[in-house]
């Protein structure tokens, strides 16, 4: 009996430079793995900081959108080059090369915060380092002539107020977000390829299973660190934080976003290092090289491509290029095909849209600040996704279903998925009590539309600023949008906690002839929203745990209803529209119809339109969580419609998937939890399809 099956996972270690090819072997699968692990961190800091980036630079949801969307667009701007030339060039250089590139995206990414003057939450809020910072914020004292004063005041108007040319500053970050998709597309390709061509047969697998296993720190890690950067200002070190009057459960308040990608792109260059010393080739196993020799059988890409070369180029790429169009048509006129691509296409979009939202609908929806929103819906989920995955592709194996049960598994799990998210509809919180926005600003009524709301008798005479949102919490429940809407004549100054008195628009039912006062700050949530953020969560767990039973049958059903040497084509095609119709364009629709549920936006010093400031919970919920239904309500039709397909196609056939193809099944699962949640075919198989 081999030795190494009476090895455990401790024992993984001393008998991979055996198996791969001695030292460099082992320092080759260190590298990769940490490459994973800072690849998988810095799209968790991406994804945890959209909605910091939104409000740094003042911009709607739809631009955060493509802002994150914009890591597929470099990554398909090189994909096909990595892919085709990536295996005849040196891969662990070219694997460097991509980490270097990845750390620059991130580092560029942070830039704009070094040289952008420090983030202003109000318009009177003037912060420098050498008062750190000086606030003033209007009552119904402060009249007309005040304002005029204030506004017009030359501090104000030069210490950290935005400009015309700091408004497009998020470009850079779209830039460094590009930079990033490109400089990550050789790591995994070449990398997985790399381990392929010289490990002994039937060892890739265990390989693969430990890479994206230690990958899964990445994740865990980048929502841990967005949690915690997110409590910090976003000016730490600059201004004096006791001067800072806004809490992170505040909509104006920004965390130090900029932390992670500096750390992201820190690791990413270190983890680059390592690769410029590796040999273009590893040696192969003894025993295996003795095979090659005596059977001259090419066993390396290298190989292939030098057997290759010495045959007429010109005749090969005419004909390379006729096959490739002709292996196109025959995939795209495959009825099969074509129907479980538009669905998983739009079974990926939905994935995509509510991955990118998920934590700014917690924290509107539920008032929960980032901090919270990144640990509970980070580090929950992720293992959730992991087991779900595992258990699915053991069902498969265990009952060893057909494709057609498969496609009826699929099917049960959608409806699943459709149930389970129904529920999060009620859970929807009431919208807040906003006076001038959802009641009128006596508090006496509710208001049929937020705009346009007329001014009322208790605050008319205030001669107020009606686009300012300094909020503050009434002792009657009632939030207005400044202490001079709410009619306040005094406060408390700069002593925290900061209270307002004698607000004529605050009237306490049953309580007359009182100072009434109001504090800094939105009103909370009531303890039902609160009870309904933790059925939240578990629904979650629930519908994260579901919906990944089906990844590894997903998968395989991608390349099982196309002809065998199609398959690499098949995997390559169908992650190439993920990418482009999912990745890119899900997060910008599903941004541009959660900026229709804004009540309030800020406006900035040359009187643009910048970030919200408060939704509407109901239509926010509504809008979101009713996108991603219809989705999954169109996937249940694809669903009939492409078993229906399928009966006609297998019936009597034997269609149970072989023990290499659920072994590439596997593989590509791993690959799901490394890729934002949706497939990206190994190196192997997208070059393939270009030979």
């Amino acid at each position: 009996m081999d030795s190494r099956e009476n090895m455990g996972v401790w024992g993984f270690v001393p008998i991979v430079p055996t198996m791969l090819g001695g030292e460099k072997a082992l320092m080759f699968l260190a590298a990769l793995s940490f490459s994973f692990i800072c690849k998988s961190f810095a799209a968790a800091i991406m994804k945890s900081n959209i909605t910091q980036i939104e409000r740094r630079f003042e911009i709607s949801s739809s631009i955060a959108g493509l802002i994150d969307g914009s890591f597929e667009i470099g990554n398909l701007l090189v994909i096909v080059f990595v892919s085709y030339f990536g295996s005849k060039l040196h891969r662990p250089k070219i694997i460097g090369i991509g980490c270097f590139i990845m750390g620059i995206g991130s580092v560029l990414t942070a830039l704009p915060h070094f040289f952008m003057k420090y983030y202003r939450f109000s318009k009177e809020t003037s912060i420098n380092p050498s008062n750190n910072s000086t606030s003033s914020l209007p009552t119904c004292q402060i009249n007309q002539h005040l304002l005029l004063n204030k506004t017009s005041s030359p501090e104000i108007l030069d210490k950290g107020w935005e400009t015309e040319s700091e408004s497009y500053t998020w470009v850079y970050v779209l830039m460094g977000n590009m930079l990033r998709g490109i400089g990550e597309t050789p790591i995994q390709p070449l990398g997985i390829s790399y381990i392929d061509d010289f490990a002994e047969e039937g060892d890739s697998s265990l390989y693969l299973g430990s890479l994206y296993a230690i990958a899964m720190l990445g994740p865990i890690l980048g929502f841990m660190l967005g949690s915690l950067f997110a409590t910090m200002y976003v000016d730490i070190g600059y201004v004096d934080l006791s001067s800072i009057r806004i809490t992170p459960k505040d909509s104006r308040w920004v965390g130090a976003w900029w932390l992670g990608f500096l750390l992201a792109g820190l690791l990413s260059i270190i983890s680059s290092i390592p690769f410029f010393f590796l040999p273009k080739n590893l040696d192969k196993p003894e025993k295996e090289r003795k095979v090659s020799a005596s059977f001259h059988v090419p066993q390396t890409n290298e190989e292939r491509s030098q057997m290759a070369s010495s045959t007429n180029h010109g005749q090969n790429v005419t004909e390379n290029t006729t096959g490739f169009f002709q292996s196109l048509k025959s995939i795209l006129t495959n009825p099969l095909y074509v129907i479980f691509l538009v669905l998983t296409l739009i079974k990926s979009s939905a994935f995509i849209g509510a991955l990118t939202y998920v934590f700014k609908y917690v924290e509107q929806q539920y008032d929960q600040p980032a901090a919270t929103a990144n640990i509970v819906l980070g580090s929950i989920t992720i293992p959730t996704i992991a087991t779900g995955m595992f258990i699915g592709g053991y069902i498969v194996k265990k009952f060893k279903l057909t494709l057609l049960g498969i496609a009826k598994f699929l099917f049960f799990i959608n409806i699943l998925a459709f149930i389970f998210y129904l529920l999060n509809f009620a859970l929807i919180c009431e919208n807040r009590s906003v006076a001038g926005l959802t009641v009128t600003y006596d508090g006496n009524n509710p208001v049929t539309s937020h705009t346009n709301v007329p001014l009322s008798y208790c605050n008319s005479h205030c001669n107020c600023d009606e686009s300012q949102w300094e909020p503050v919490c009434g002792n009657n429940g009632i939030t207005y949008m400044s202490p001079c809407l709410a009619g306040c004549k005094s406060s408390s100054g700069n002593k925290k906690p900061i209270v307002f008195y004698n607000c004529s628009c605050v009237e306490v039912p049953g309580f007359q002839n009182i100072s009434n006062s109001v504090n800094l700050g939105t009103c909370p949530r009531d303890d039902q929203c609160t009870k309904k953020f933790y059925i939240y969560i578990l629904v979650q767990i629930l519908n994260s745990f579901t919906v990944s039973l089906g990844t590894t049958s997903t998968i395989m059903l991608v390349f099982k209803n196309v002809q065998p040497e199609l398959k690499s084509l098949a995997l390559g095609f169908h992650s190439l529209t993920i990418r482009a119709l999912g990745g890119i364009l899900a997060p910008i629709y599903f941004g541009a119809l959660i900026d229709k549920a804004c009540m309030k936006w800020s406006i900035n010093s040359s009187g643009k339109q910048g970030s919200c400031r408060i939704y509407n919970s109901k239509l926010y919920g509504n809008t979101y969580l009713g996108l991603i239904e219809c989705f999954k309500f169109l996937t249940f039709i694809l669903y009939i419609v492409f078993i229906y397909a399928m009966k006609k196609k297998y019936q009597g056939k034997d269609t149970k998937a072989s023990e290499n193809e659920r072994k590439a099944v596997n593989e590509a699962n791993l690959q799901f939890l490394n890729n934002d949640g949706y497939f990206v075919p190994s190196a192997r198989a997208a070059s393939e399809t270009h030979m």
